[in-house]
């Protein structure tokens, strides 16, 4: 087998959990399973992962980024700040729609790492990475838009997340059905008017 670099061997084996986990559950997924998924031996999963701990916070910060860089692509500034705000919500709606296992896998994680004693800083460590990728998205959209948030900028992130946890199981469970624009229109409207900018959305 040829040799890799450590960091890219780890990028494959967290690729190859997020997919054996995605399909059996985490429970049920081992790190024999996950070395078989890759297709490395064991032994290089112990190399490159000292713990299940690691793994998950792994899997987790990947799945995060898997999301966001479709936000970030989406979020670029538009003539208002409603059409960017807008903009994004619906490229992350799409990514669910698209990848509902793995997003579905996150919420297994948290329930996971909450009833195992031991790591539940993995709980605390998920949403917080959520609050911090909000406060991002907000300081990269700050100096091109010019808002000033009516609310603390780590308030408000933490409201986001808290939100978009909400938005994504609803489409988990109920699926993308004819009221999905409005529910998102409604959700940009009123984080518009929290990030400073109030506009009337016609009917």
């Amino acid at each position: 087998m040829a040799r890799m670099p450590s960091a890219e061997r780890r990028r494959q084996l967290t690729e190859a959990a997020i997919r054996a986990m995605t399909r059996d559950g985490v429970a049920r997924t081992t790190t024999r399973s996950i070395a078989a998924e890759a297709g490395v031996s064991l032994s290089v999963f112990h190399y490159c992962f000292e713990s299940k701990q690691a793994l998950l916070e792994s899997v987790i910060a990947t799945i995060t980024d898997h999301y966001i860089a479709v936000v970030k692509e989406a979020i670029q500034p538009k003539a208002t700040l409603r059409e960017t705000v807008r903009a994004g919500f619906q490229a992350y709606w799409d990514h669910v729609a698209a990848h509902p296992g793995e997003h579905m896998l996150t919420y297994e994680l948290t329930q996971y790492a909450l009833r195992q004693p031991g790591f539940e800083h993995l709980a605390r460590r998920q949403y917080e990475l959520y609050a911090d990728t909000y406060t991002e998205l907000l300081e990269q959209l700050r100096p091109s838009m010019g808002f000033d948030p009516r609310v603390p900028v780590p308030a408000l992130a933490r409201y986001l997340a808290a939100m978009t946890d909400g938005l994504t199981l609803s489409l988990l469970v109920l699926g993308h059905d004819a009221a999905s624009a409005d529910v998102l229109d409604t959700i940009t409207d009123h984080v518009a008017s929290l990030v400073g900018e109030t506009e009337t959305r016609t009917v």
